[in-house]
């Protein structure tokens, strides 16, 4: 039988820095590191305590070379990450040596770690099941606090609990379910078909509150793409700046200064929001201004949200009529901007014509900012916040398997009913089961897995 490989990644990102750690997990990691490893003081690291940082030098064993001085973290397992052996070389950062210390590893017979290697051992070990070792890419792409935060409480297992919660509930209907089918000539008495009924409704219940939770989950993960749209010259480069705090768009008094889209993240009361500044729309303009405004187009079909910007010190014309006509009306926000201009009289603008009331802005100022990026909040979440400590989901995977989950104990609940056979009742709930246990990797195969830690980066 083939040793479990011993693997090695670089963990931290290429590019200077000042620390860079080289990462070795598996059954000969801390001999590996050893044959390279001269320590300043103490032996060598196969008797190094466990949980140890050991000061020394790694040097190439073929011709003597000092390589870089280094700190050697030592963990032994199976109180690790991934349940075996792990060493940690902390280096200093750069591409140059990282690279090194990770080939002289591999010379000395250590393989190169696939994307999310050292989190794929953790789950086959045994110590996360599947939700959680997702989870830990959710950690890494964090764009806000409050993504942070929900990543962190499924790593400690807020959806794992949650669902095994539910299996539980659906074995304990299915053991009732199995009992009249294996003892069905026994005086054991009936399925209460009712009472089993009534409790996966309550099951059903309980899995679509947890979908409904998809929605702010994509929200905090994701963001949300949003589209600044209107004419030129509105002010749509000025509210992006505003928003960022910063200047990272040119804004000038030229129509089509903006050539192309500009994308930026902010974070809006834990939201991440990814703005997208487009070219203003109009008609005419030269070639690259015309491709400007084909991008913007194809980026207010993708968006999530769009702030639809008007000019509220000039009247409305037949552009601005259109814009309103064209945009989908169930994602779009009505901005009024430049009341600095007009100085707390009505605008010039008609927002009677508006499909909803507009927020009155000045990006110039930053005058109505708080009330938009409220609005903006209360549109995409529709309030506060849920607590961020409880089960959300986060990935498209789970909640179409919470779905199908859902639809099996809906069917079985039917077969119920109409007086189904108790054993395709049973087989519903079997498949209900198989759903939840693809979640958490209580059901799994091999090619699932490749797809799961197929977007972790290497040396996580």
């Amino acid at each position: 039988m083939r040793e479990v490989p011993t693997i090695a990644a670089i963990s931290t990102p290429m590019g200077a820095g000042a620390i860079g750690i080289v990462r070795l997990t598996g059954p000969r990691a801390i001999t590996i590191c050893d044959g390279l490893f001269t320590p300043v003081r103490g032996g060598p690291l196969t008797e190094a305590d466990s949980h140890t940082l050991n000061y020394g030098t790694i040097v190439d064993p073929d011709d003597g070379a000092h390589v870089d001085e280094v700190l050697v973290g030592v963990m032994r397992g199976p109180d690790t990450y991934t349940r075996e052996d792990i060493v940690e070389v902390n280096c200093h950062g750069g591409a140059v040596a990282q690279q090194r210390i990770l080939s002289l590893f591999l010379r000395l017979g250590a393989e190169l770690a696939t994307p999310g290697e050292f989190t794929r051992r953790a789950f086959l070990n045994g110590r996360i099941d599947l939700a959680q070792a997702e989870s830990v890419a959710g950690i890494i792409a964090a764009k806000t606090e409050a993504g942070l935060r929900v990543a962190m409480a499924q790593l400690e297992g807020s959806v794992s609990r949650e669902i095994g919660g539910i299996r539980e509930d659906i074995l304990r209907v299915l053991a009732a379910v199995e009992a009249d089918i294996d003892f069905s000539d026994e005086d054991v008495g009936e399925l209460d078909r009712e009472d089993a009924g009534r409790r996966l409704a309550e099951i059903e219940s309980r899995v679509r509150e947890l979908v409904e939770t998809a929605l702010v989950g994509r929200v905090l993960s994701e963001g949300i793409r949003t589209a600044i749209v209107g004419k030129p010259n509105v002010g749509k480069s000025s509210l992006l700046n505003a928003l960022l705090m910063r200047e990272r768009a040119i804004v000038t008094e030229v129509p089509g200064t903006t050539r192309d889209t500009i994308e930026e993240i902010i974070n809006i009361r834990g939201i991440p929001l990814q703005l997208i500044d487009t070219a203003g729309l109009r008609a005419g303009g030269d070639a690259v201004e015309q491709m400007g405004i084909e991008r913007s187009r194809k980026a207010i079909a993708e968006a999530d949200l769009v702030l639809c910007l008007f000019d509220g010190s000039q009247p409305e014309d037949d552009r601005d009529r259109g814009l309103i006509t064209s945009l989908p009306r169930d994602r779009t926000l009505y901005v009024i901007n430049k009341s600095d201009l007009f100085r707390g009289q009505r605008p010039r603008f008609n927002a009677g014509q508006l499909p909803a009331a507009p927020v009155i802005i000045s990006a110039m100022t930053r005058l109505g900012l708080r009330d938009l990026k409220e609005r903006i909040a209360d549109f995409v979440l529709g309030g506060a916040l849920p607590p961020l400590e409880g089960a959300i989901i986060t990935r498209e995977r789970h909640r179409q398997l919470l779905e199908a989950t859902a639809g099996a104990l809906a069917t079985a609940q039917q077969g119920l009913r109409v007086g189904l056979g108790v054993e395709l009742v049973a087989e519903e709930l079997r498949a209900a089961l198989s759903s939840l246990g693809e979640i958490t990797g209580d059901e799994i195969v091999e090619d699932l897995l490749d797809i799961v830690f197929q977007e972790f980066c290497i040396g996580k």
